[in-house]
């Protein structure tokens, strides 16, 4: 049993929706939303039920996706790796706090709060594309003031995605591409603080009980392959091109959600 009646079709469709997430995930960044939307529009999951399965997901993705893009060398600079280690390990106590906060969320809140979110950035984004895309915050990840700043939006990221089962890069990448980190490093190091996020959070809802294994293995398989066709894609397309499909994504998924 995968936690739900079993249904070869649903299961079919669940398998095609996960392969999509992962392209999107080293892609643009928020492709894992795709699977809690999934998760939680096709199944009966309780929310906390939705957001410890999509975690467990995330957690093997995220190291792939780590790897990738260090051997095409964006995380090979002393700035990506700051960058990544402060916003991991902030984000981590985040993401526990989040883990908490969602076992007093009910289901439909849930749905409010995920389309809330993703409309909100891709919004941000888009505007600020079209207005002409300067940084909202000249960040130093080498300076100890980069570094605190770095702290607190790896805080807030973690809570968000504890929360609600999104994934890091979901938030991460609109949030590093808003103070001026390239697209291309932003996605490479959203990989990294996924593994985090994914493994602190999935643990927290493992200990609810809110992990659902079996279902976590049927997604994770084809959302792994996903990854991998991601990157490679990432890789053809104009960087500024992948923050225009961003917003897009972001704010087109963002009603379906909250309704």
């Amino acid at each position: 049993m995968l936690g739900f009646p079993f249904d070869l079709g649903l299961v079919l469709l669940l398998v095609s929706i996960a392969f999509f997430s992962g392209i999107g995930i080293t892609t643009i960044g928020p492709g894992g939303i795709f699977v809690t939307i999934a998760l939680y529009s096709l199944t009966p999951l309780a929310s906390s039920q939705v957001a410890g399965t999509a975690h467990a997901t995330f957690i093997v993705t995220g190291l792939v996706g780590s790897a990738a893009y260090l051997h095409s060398g964006e995380m090979k600079t002393g700035e990506s790796r700051a960058i990544a280690i402060v916003l991991s390990l902030s984000s981590v106590v985040g993401a526990l706090v989040g883990a908490y906060i969602n076992t007093f969320v009910p289901r439909s809140v849930f749905g409010i709060l995920l389309g809330g979110v993703s409309m909100s950035v891709g919004a941000i984004i888009l505007y600020r594309e079209r207005r002409g895309f300067s940084p909202l915050y000249d960040l130093e990840p080498l300076e100890r003031r980069g570094q605190v700043a770095l702290g607190g939006l790896g805080f807030v990221l973690g809570v968000c995605s504890g929360l609600l089962g999104i994934g890091g890069p979901v938030l991460a990448v609109p949030a590093l591409v808003l103070i001026g980190v390239p697209m291309l490093l932003a996605v490479a190091v959203a990989q990294v603080q996924s593994i985090f996020i994914a493994a602190f959070a999935a643990t927290g809802y493992a200990l609810q009980g809110n992990v659902i294994l079996p279902l976590a293995v049927v997604v994770g398989t084809p959302l792994l392959l996903g990854v991998v066709m991601g990157w490679k894609i990432a890789h053809m397309i104009d960087p500024e091109k992948l923050k225009v499909a961003l917003g897009v994504v972001l704010i087109g998924v963002g009603p379906y959600l909250a309704l």
